[in-house]
């Protein structure tokens, strides 16, 4: 690891990573011929009445692995993983030998609130119900090191905890036994200025610094991916990640003080080996930066973890924390790091892009499956997202239940007392491997390029994960892809759940800017002195061992705007770049469904309607009238049905009496021809401004039924967000 041009990391042998023995499969009874994948093969292409098999048997992921319906033994054979054991490299059946027997997974919950008291009182009432650790998550001034009254309005208390003195994070942490509660501290590019406040803290308190445990999560990249820039320059963070890490590994060695996020390639869209491939990229180059800052691999490597997101595909999910830690134990190897040191330590958040804010009570379903991937792929620590956290500030209700999903999966599922469940498993053994080598490519292309840095500058990251999020969404908005609740299965009768009140955000910041003002280190004051003094030893320094000094001027009364003012005094931040798009998949349709309920209070809650002009016996109208019911509920419309009609006079009659806006025919594309022209005129002639829907899309016929009046075609093929825009827009009801 060089610390002048960066060149790529080439892998050096692994002899824990090596070929098995080819698998023989095995008949369980003698008497029973073996059946082979020939055999099955032939019976599947029988059932299927000349479709291709490829075409009907086989998917494609997004990740562009071809999935098959069935795995066997001998589809694994060689694949190098298969022959180690849980506790040794490459750690694919995960980094303790005992599994969760020797020790469970942590019981996390992120809790973010603004203020010290209001947040101490909640961290207490959660861990006396199940929580054994904490997952504190910073305001963005406090992750910026600016104190409430140098913040610009907006950075103080949203989303997160505000401290700025030693006496805020007292109070946060009041009456919690920090040596038996794990901490993880969401501190953004950097975690120095907050570690020097929690070092203060166990001095004052006579703690030992011994037993801090859980990590103060600096990650500059992945601050840098989503929020463009940093408030200082890469290299100044590299140098305070250095400094903390050093001093940890002596003074706090439980504490980890590094943590990958791969939440912004997770929550931008992108696939499981774009996630783990860019976040190994990201580790690559704190490995490299912190060598320069003279600290070897094996000092490092174990002061390292990742918090990887995951989302409701399912056995991608469990291959894809099993794959991170063998592509981590081959980096850490490659690198000369020893086996203790290639053991990766797994944080697991359950994900927003695929949450919704209509039918959320769904997200518990989905977060459910999250978390019960995270335990089978071995996770250190999970966080279970309340299922309102997309919508609002969750209340005790839907943190309980976020909560007991965990415990549920511990207690009474007993999954605590399994080791590796998912290894043995032929499908998740060969994604796991290919999910790996995936990730493992993508890191070296990007080390090609002369590491993360660089290739997030170039824009390489932010492009990858953009092409994906688009084909996602346009499988989404064609409804190739579900999202229950929102665009299939959508409940018209609902409303969106009301957000937070109107907060006095600015009254709260005042109040904070007030109180730091109030303790503000001044010249005059001769009590000020030895804060002074501390901070100028910082200010000074231009190398490592300064954090000790930081310590002594936050117990002196300086603030963490002050200390961090001071290790920064000579550094600037750097260039901007692009950063990566977070979203949500449902959000187009959640904002078309948004607009609709404004619609719908303007014209006192009476929803838009839609006419099914349903013509002819019930099997001849059915299929595509239950569809076009579906298709148009996502919208939150109203559905009116007269019944099977008769004669096309019936169905005028009917649908001018329904008062609806939109009229969608449902019948065979047979009768299309006849039906058309003697409804559709008929019908426009007596509703002005009548949208005309046809359900079906008979291509040989589309001039002659547009001629005849036909506005749109709702089908199987068609871009069901696109249409349900343009027709709503044509009906006035949308703006």
């Amino acid at each position: 690891m060089a610390s002048g041009r960066k060149s790529p990391l080439k892998p050096s042998p692994d002899p824990h990573y090596t070929n098995s023995h080819p698998m023989k499969p095995e008949t369980l009874l003698s008497e029973f011929p073996h059946a082979g994948a020939d055999v099955w093969k032939k019976e599947v292409e029988a059932q299927l009445k000349g479709a291709p098999f490829d075409k009907k048997m086989l998917t494609t992921t997004a990740e562009g692995l071809v999935v098959s319906p069935l795995y066997r033994a001998e589809q694994n054979t060689g694949l190098p993983h298969l022959d180690t054991f849980p506790g040794q490299a490459p750690f694919v059946r995960g980094r303790d030998a005992s599994g969760y027997l020797g020790k469970s997974w942590s019981v996390s919950q992120e809790i973010a609130l603004g203020d010290p008291r209001e947040f101490n009182l909640t961290a207490r009432h959660d861990l006396a119900r199940g929580l054994d650790s904490l997952n504190i998550v910073l305001d963005r001034a406090t992750r910026n090191g600016h104190d409430p009254d140098w913040a610009d309005l907006g950075e103080v208390g949203i989303g997160g905890l505000s401290i700025a003195r030693l006496e805020d994070l007292a109070k946060a942490l009041e009456s919690i036994d920090l040596a038996k509660t794990p901490l993880f501290i969401r501190s953004g590019a950097s975690g120095l200025p907050f570690a020097a406040l929690l070092a203060a803290l166990c001095r004052r308190q006579n703690r030992a610094l011994e037993s801090l445990q859980g990590c103060i999560e600096t990650d500059p990249l992945g601050v840098m991916a989503h929020e463009a820039s940093l408030p200082q320059s890469l290299p100044g963070a590299y140098r305070e990640m250095a400094e903390l890490t050093r001093w940890a590994e002596t003074k706090a060695p439980k504490l980890q003080t590094i943590c990958v996020h791969t939440r912004s390639w997770h929550e931008g869209g992108g696939h499981s080996i774009q996630e783990l491939g860019f976040g190994l990229a990201t580790a690559a180059d704190y490995l490299r930066a912190l060598h320069g800052h003279g600290l070897t691999i094996d000092q490092v490597a174990p002061r390292l973890r990742f918090a990887i997101t995951v989302g409701s595909d399912f056995f991608t999910e469990i291959a894809k924390l099993r794959a991170a830690r063998i592509i981590w134990s081959q980096l850490v190897a490659a690198l000369g790091g020893n086996e203790a040191s290639q053991a990766l330590t797994l944080h697991v958040r359950t994900a927003s892009y695929n949450k919704t804010i209509y039918d959320p009570h769904v997200n518990m379903l989905r977060t459910t499956v999250e978390a019960f991937a995270a335990v089978l792929g071995g996770t250190n620590s999970l966080q279970v997202g309340p299922f309102d956290e997309v919508l609002r500030t969750p209340d005790d209700f839907s943190r309980r239940i976020a909560r007991n999903t965990q415990l549920i999966l511990q207690k009474e599922c007993q999954l605590d007392r399994l080791i590796d469940p998912a290894g043995g498993s032929w499908y998740v053994e060969w994604l796991t491997d290919r999910i790996a080598r995936g990730a493992w490519d993508l890191f070296r292309k990007v080390e090609g390029m002369g590491g993360m840095e660089t290739a997030l500058r170039k824009g390489f990251p932010q492009q990858a994960v953009a092409d994906t999020a688009t084909q996602r969404l346009q499988a989404v908005s064609k409804r190739r892809s579900s999202v229950i609740g929102t665009n299939q299965y959508a409940n018209p009768n609902e409303f969106q759940l009301p957000g937070d009140p109107a907060g006095d955000h600015a009254g709260f910041q005042s109040r904070r800017a007030s109180q730091v003002r109030s303790a503000r280190t001044s010249a005059l004051n001769t009590e000020n002195v030895q804060v002074i003094t501390h901070l100028g030893r910082i200010a000074e320094s231009s190398g490592l061992g300064f954090l000790d000094d930081c310590v002594a001027a936050i117990e002196a009364g300086a603030t963490l705007g002050e200390v961090t003012r001071a290790v920064r005094i000579n550094d600037k931040a750097g260039d901007p770049i692009t950063p990566v798009c977070l979203h949500r998949v449902a959000f187009s349709f959640e904002r078309l469904r948004s607009m609709v309920e404004h619609w719908t209070r303007a014209h006192g809650d009476t929803r838009p309607k839609v006419f099914l002009a349903t013509m002819g016996p019930l099997k001849q109208h059915k299929a595509r009238a239950d569809y076009a019911t579906g298709f148009f509920q996502i919208a939150g419309a109203e559905i009116v049905q007269a019944g099977s009609l008769a004669t096309p006079a019936d169905a005028v009659k009917a649908a001018a009496a329904s008062g609806a806006q939109v009229v969608v025919l449902c019948s065979t594309d047979e009768t299309y021809p006849e039906l058309v022209p003697a409804i559709i005129p008929a019908l426009k002639k007596e509703i002005p401004g009548l949208v005309s829907v046809l359900a079906g899309y008979p291509a040989e016929q589309l001039d002659a039924l547009k001629k005849d009046g036909i506005d749109h075609f709702i089908h199987m093929r068609a871009n069901a967000l696109e249409t349900l825009t343009a027709i709503l827009e044509q009906a006035k009801i949308l703006p």
